[in-house]
């Protein structure tokens, strides 16, 4: 073993320049995605858990998962926000099926435990016994069991939830930058106009790469380079917080702009495909500011998107070393008009499992996993733009890709 690539605590070896080289059996090693669920799902990050406004009465709830681990989010009586795992401290059975609806209480289909809506043990099936004889012993007590609960914070009218006591609040761990990001284009109540949810043949970590991925947009993407949405000759830059796990990318809208750099490098840049109906790339600057693209990160597995005026919540949940489940919620906002609604769901098309441009994303991180397929030494090279994982005022650049394994291998104490 070179001293240069040291292994570690995982087995996996990693080249001694960390961030800008990539072992690629990092995808395919079991070991390595058990620690995530613990390190990194579990550990010191904070998860999407819902949107605020499907938790607005007491007792509605959302069912989801952190990583694996299948979570509740509910709105109790004071009209506070809690999390707990959704698991019954009896025998351990999933407590809530539904994904979404209204409770006043909690209740375990399997031994009848219920709980209320801060994740309190309430009832317990014959804790007394039957006709004086059975029960529970005498030294139970129902106050002393409660459901696992996470830490909660709401930022732009989204619900986050963390495992950790101790990391930093949301907005600290996030970072001035993200917070600036994430409330440029959260500034007004959400809802939700719809959802698809599509399953990747591939490690989580391709997909949340692809998005913090700048470089390669407008070369697999011929529609965003065709009908102009996005170049790398557009003005833009990336924004990364200082641990490196956070971003968020932009461009702004450039009809001009120059094309020779991709000519130059025998890219394409334009096609013969056209538009019967120009409106689903036809937009307005609903923020003022010309930014066309954001696309922003939160460690380990949450976007939010704008691509033109359509924005959604991506949620990106492993379900296996090769599995990953990829969640779309497309969101609309308090004040939107009609023109303004059906433009968003128009430009609906643009992303989500059979989006124009987000298509290609759904299948390319399966290619590199059935190509990592029991040929998975050597390492991924992240050069583009340097070696760093600082913020950059241009998109030709690897950076936050970077910056997500500068904080994949302190959380993972590599």
């Amino acid at each position: 073993m070179s001293q240069t690539e040291p292994f570690a605590a995982d087995g996996v070896r990693w080249p001694s320049n960390g961030i800008s080289e990539v072992p690629f059996r990092v995808y395919t090693d079991q070991d390595t995605y058990d620690g995530e669920q613990e390190r990194l799902f579990q550990g010191e990050t904070w998860q999407y858990l819902c949107l605020e406004a499907e938790l607005k009465e007491p007792g509605d709830f959302v069912s989801t998962t952190v990583g694996e681990v299948a979570v509740i989010g509910v709105r109790n009586g004071a009209g506070e926000i809690n999390a707990f795992v959704n698991r019954c401290v009896h025998r351990g059975n999933l407590l809530c099926m539904e994904r979404q609806g209204k409770v006043k209480k909690f209740s375990c289909m399997y031994h009848g435990w219920t709980y209320d809506l801060d994740g309190q043990l309430t009832g317990v099936a014959f804790e007394e016994g039957v006709q004086g004889k059975g029960g529970m012993a005498p030294e139970f007590r129902k106050d002393e069991h409660r459901l696992r609960p996470l830490r909660v914070a709401v930022l732009g009218g989204l619900v986050f939830g963390t495992f950790s006591d101790t990391v930093p609040g949301l907005e600290a761990w996030l970072g001035p930058d993200v917070v600036r990001g994430l409330l440029r284009v959260m500034n007004r109540t959400p809802y939700v106009l719809g959802r698809n949810t599509q399953v990747l043949p591939n490690n989580w970590k391709l997909y949340i790469e692809n998005v913090k991925d700048t470089y390669h947009a407008s070369i697999l993407h011929l529609f965003l380079t065709t009908f102009k949405i996005n170049k790398l000759t557009m003005p833009g830059g990336v924004y990364i917080n200082p641990d490196g796990g956070n971003h968020y990318s932009y461009a702004k809208l450039d009809y001009a702009a120059e094309t020779k750099a991709y000519k130059d490098a025998g890219l394409r840049a334009e096609s013969e495909f056209r538009l019967q109906d120009n409106s689903v790339v036809e937009s307005i600057d609903e923020y003022g500011d010309g930014v066309s693209v954001q696309i922003l990160t939160i460690m380990p597995g949450m976007v939010l998107q704008q691509v033109r005026n359509t924005i959604a919540v991506r949620v990106i949940r492993p379900r296996g070393v090769d599995k990953t489940e990829l969640e779309w919620i497309h969101l609309g906002f308090d004040g939107d008009d009609e023109d303004m609604t059906e433009r968003r769901l128009r430009q609906g098309n643009l992303i989500g499992p059979a989006g124009y441009v987000a298509m290609e994303d759904g299948f390319i991180g399966g290619f590199v996993q059935r190509a990592l397929q029991y040929n998975d030494g050597g390492a991924g090279i992240v050069m583009m733009g340097g070696h760093e994982a600082d913020s950059q005022p241009f998109k030709a650049s690897e950076a936050a890709i970077r910056g997500f394994w500068k904080h994949y291998r302190a959380l993972m104490g590599e």
